[in-house]
């Protein structure tokens, strides 16, 4: 471990790591959380700037809709980011791809600050749909980006930071909201604004990294940029082993053409990678975390959390999040992807049922409410540790050069049409069943696991190449043992 963390301080992997997420994942997390502080305000500047343009004040209903749509269009957005992602990459190249969502983060902040001065909600709307856009884009170019400049050794820790600068970004999103800082009334467009800060640090300092190693050779043909890209990333060698696992995959796909979404969806070979990211890609949005945020300010309240003080342990909650993806990053690359993710989605599984059982007794004594605030923490500290963090190095490595922009196409979507089918259909899943919906969520996140037992192999350490031979090779009613997991924990 300290071999492959002195190896991130040799050349700029480190820096680079930073800026480009601070430009990439760290703004979706931002923007999912920052629109919840200052909702009130809006809805009460689409009132009034309704009044100001008709002469009478809006029904009820109206600016409901409109916050529905300005919340929606985010979702849009991002729906409409991730299906440009394989034609962007392919044109552009990782890095320009990247810094051509830098410009377009810029240009939706300049109008989110200008619709209050300009008294406009449709400048909102466009503004919330470029931020999806940018979103949408940059989650997904990020980490394509990171998993093609990697080593093999350092692939999982490194595309694992994609999944940090998430937590990153919600909880600054969560930070910047506080009233002590921006949540005020007067400054709900500067909060919405804020994230510009952080394309143009990116937008300044990314043209002084190197373009995407595997890009530039599978894709390119150029050994010699290839080499010099590493060597700029992760200091002096020859990265011999490197070039050649990269020559060999080259060779495996010469002559294919970088795929369309059609095709992939067409290739029988890769169903099984395909059927693991739809599992593990509705598993995570149906995994229950939406629900936790809507009962815990509750549950902290019952537990004697004096109500002004909830935001702040919301934010440990945040915290949370972040320690226990950066203690993730350590851990991948030695006891691999599928120990994680089984720890996750079981442990998540088993405190959803303890949640809902929590709840339903939360009136027979006093000291319950606080084993459901205990257990809010740990589920965070399970979702965070797992699926949350091991999706998207797993989701790279799963495809070769040829497929992984489509298949991140096919990610996107996945991820933002459940965003949206989310949005829409759970506060009436919440009506119905109240706190019985955590046993839903348990049972969805049950059979992710045994999904990830049963099916899913082991990718640490290997090559793109040899995890889809090992794909090929899965058998439905082949099982898995506790004893193989413990020999791929200790290799």
């Amino acid at each position: 471990m300290q071999n492959l963390l002195k190896q991130l301080v040799r050349g700029k992997a480190l820096v680079f790591i930073i800026i480009l997420g601070i430009g990439g994942s760290f703004q979706n997390g931002f923007h999912v959380t920052v629109i919840s502080s200052p909702s009130p305000y809006i809805q009460s500047f689409i009132n009034a700037t309704w009044a100001e343009r008709y002469g009478e004040a809006p029904r009820a209903n109206v600016v409901t809709f409109v916050w529905s749509a300005v919340v929606f269009a985010y979702a849009v957005g991002g729906l409409a980011g991730s299906v440009v992602i394989r034609c962007l990459t392919s044109q552009l190249g990782r890095k320009k791809a990247m810094l051509f969502n830098g410009v377009i983060n810029i240009v939706a902040s300049v109008i989110m600050f200008s619709s209050k001065v300009a008294n406009s909600f449709e400048m909102i709307l466009l503004a919330r749909f470029l931020y999806g856009v940018t979103a949408g884009l940059g989650l997904n170019i990020h980490a394509i980006y990171l998993g093609e400049s990697s080593p093999k050794k350092l692939r999982g820790m490194v595309t694992l930071t994609v999944a940090t600068f998430v937590s990153l970004g919600k909880l600054a999103g969560q930070f910047a909201g506080l009233r002590e800082v921006l949540g005020r009334e007067e400054c709900w467009n500067v909060l919405l604004s804020v994230s510009t800060v952080f394309a143009v640090v990116q937008l300044v300092t990314l043209p002084f990294f190197p373009e995407a190693p595997r890009y530039l050779l599978i894709e390119k043909d150029n050994a010699d940029q290839c080499r010099q890209a590493l060597q700029c990333l992760w200091g002096p060698g020859d990265y011999r082993p490197e070039l050649e696992e990269m020559r060999a995959e080259q060779t495996a796909i010469r002559g294919e053409h970088s795929k369309s979404l059609l095709e992939l969806v067409r290739d029988t070979n890769l169903r099984w990678q395909l059927i693991s990211v739809l599992v593990l890609s509705g598993a995570i949005q149906f995994c229950g975390i939406s629900a936790i945020s809507v009962f815990s300010f509750n549950i902290f309240l019952e537990a004697g959390i004096p109500e002004e003080k909830i935001r702040y342990v919301t934010l440990g909650i945040g915290t949370s999040e972040v320690l226990t993806s950066i203690s993730c990053g350590l851990l991948i690359d030695r006891v691999g992807r599928r120990v994680l993710l089984l720890g996750g989605f079981g442990g998540m599984s088993v405190i959803m049922a303890l949640i809902t059982v929590t709840l339903y007794f939360k009136d027979y004594s006093s000291w319950i409410p606080y084993s459901s605030s205990c257990l809010i923490f740990l589920f965070v500290v399970f979702y965070g540790g797992g699926p949350a963090a091991v999706a998207q190095p797993l989701s790279h490595e799963i495809f070769v050069q040829s497929y992984r922009p489509a298949a991140f196409v096919f990610i996107g979507c996945l991820r933002w049409a459940g965003f949206a089918v989310l949005g829409l259909t759970f506060p009436f899943l919440i009506d119905l069943l109240k706190s019985l919906c955590f046993v839903l969520f348990s049972c969805v996140c049950l059979l992710a696991a045994l999904y990830i037992f049963f099916i899913l192999p082991e990718t640490k350490a290997k090559t793109p190449l040899e995890i889809s031979e090992e794909f090929k090779n899965i058998q439905p009613c082949r099982s898995s043992t506790v004893e193989d997991m413990t020999i791929e924990t200790k290799l």
